[in-house]
């Protein structure tokens, strides 16, 4: 029988919670996999079991579970019948050598283990009875170090199945098992790489974008369609918030002084993702700040745009350095879309000497001379929404 085995780590540390998880996990296996043909995903002994139709195209499977968050591993296996009182290999060793039989190999070992310790064979019997097979079968050597080749076996109640490969999964926590977050999206490489670790977290992200339209072109929303697209493999479905702000923006320019621009542009943005955020539920919003790395984000002016905001501000990576952030965004594709140029709102009368340790009293007073409330009201009324499937 044809099928995947897929497996868990941090989910199996969840004490009396574990099944609310796993039941969130084989959820979300099941409606990526929907679409083409999967219809038995079952829990096992720590394990979730995916079968699969006979004519479906791996590589289609492998693609998809590699984006599913909360699996730590999966195999394509085959599996064969076992006795727990009387078990005979054969069976299985006939099914580990037809597997490898195609392979390009010098060297192997044989990786059992053993679910259910009610089988009379323990691991190690099971690994040298397959190895030797496979050695008499395929005259290859074992090497139980840096083999060319690993077979995973993996012994149940009433099966064992087999498999010539683990394929990584994303790890982290299923998606929805911690609710909402909505997430301020630029279109640079930060802040993509931030919604994808909430999600890899369990966060259902909600996107919110700011544009400089109308004083500049749709380039950057452009670019956030793309990256929202796609970041919604990694969840069901995804809806995207665009904002046009250069009016705002050039409100501000007429009323506020230079260096306190980039503080007010935050602040206004996190006030009208808020309303957005209580729209969709959301508990908290997510912004890809890097401490130190502009203007905006020194903890004096952190401390400053936060409090305009009746959320927390989640900043997954206020630690990171630039360097380690791009490597991620190359890891997981956004990358590329992140660094093609556009016109940012951010970079819109933007002031050649900018606050960098601006006071509350001061950005209050600063306020004062702006109609606060009918500029956020004037942003989430031009809002435009589109939502994102995923498979489309």
């Amino acid at each position: 029988m044809r099928c995947v085995i897929v497996h868990y780590h941090e989910l199996a540390l969840k004490g009396r919670n574990r099944n609310f998880f796993e039941q969130r996990l084989v959820l979300n296996i099941r409606y990526v996999l929907q679409d083409l043909g999967v219809k038995r995903i079952e829990r096992l002994r720590s394990r979730i079991r995916i079968l699969l139709p006979a004519q479906l195209d791996d590589q289609i499977v492998t693609e998809r579970l590699a984006r599913v968050f909360g699996i730590a591993n999966f195999s394509l296996a085959e599996s064969v019948p076992l006795d727990l009182a009387n078990p005979d290999l054969r069976e299985l060793m006939r099914g580990a050598a037809e597997a490898v039989q195609h392979r390009a190999f010098d060297t192997f070992r044989i990786t059992a283990k053993r679910a259910d310790k009610r089988l009379s064979l323990t691991s190690m019997d099971v690994e040298r009875a397959v190895g030797e097979h496979l050695r008499e079968a395929t005259n290859k050597k074992v090497r139980l170090i840096d083999p060319d080749l690993t077979v995973y076996i993996e012994l149940l109640s009433k099966e064992a199945f087999y498999s010539t490969g683990k394929i990584q999964g994303p790890g982290g926590m299923p998606v929805g098992v911690s609710g909402t977050v909505a997430c301020l999206i630029s279109g640079g490489i930060d802040s993509p790489v931030a919604a994808y670790r909430m999600m890899k977290r369990g966060c259902d992200a909600v996107f919110v974008h700011f544009t400089g339209r109308p004083l500049v072109s749709r380039a950057s929303e452009e670019k956030v369609h793309e990256l929202v697209k796609l970041l919604s493999a990694y969840q069901r479905h995804s809806r995207l918030y665009v904002v046009p702000f250069g009016e705002i923006q050039r409100e501000i320019v007429a009323r506020a002084p230079a260096p306190y621009r980039v503080v007010l542009y935050r602040r206004l943005m996190v006030r009208i993702a808020g309303e957005f955020a209580n729209r969709e539920h959301c508990w908290g919003l997510v912004t890809g700040d890097s401490l130190g790395q502009v203007a905006s984000q020194t903890p004096e002016n952190l401390c400053v745009i936060e409090e305009a905001s009746e959320f927390p501000i989640l900043r997954p990576l206020i630690g990171m350095d630039k360097l380690e952030i791009t490597e991620e965004a190359t890891r997981i594709g956004t990358f590329p879309i992140s660094i093609e140029p556009d016109q940012d709102c951010c970079s819109l009368f933007t002031p050649a000497h900018p606050s960098t340790k601006t006071r509350l009293d001061d950005i209050r007073k600063v306020e004062r001379a702006l109609d606060i409330g009918g500029l956020v009201k004037q942003g989430i009324d031009k809002a435009e929404n589109t939502t994102f499937t995923f498979p489309e």
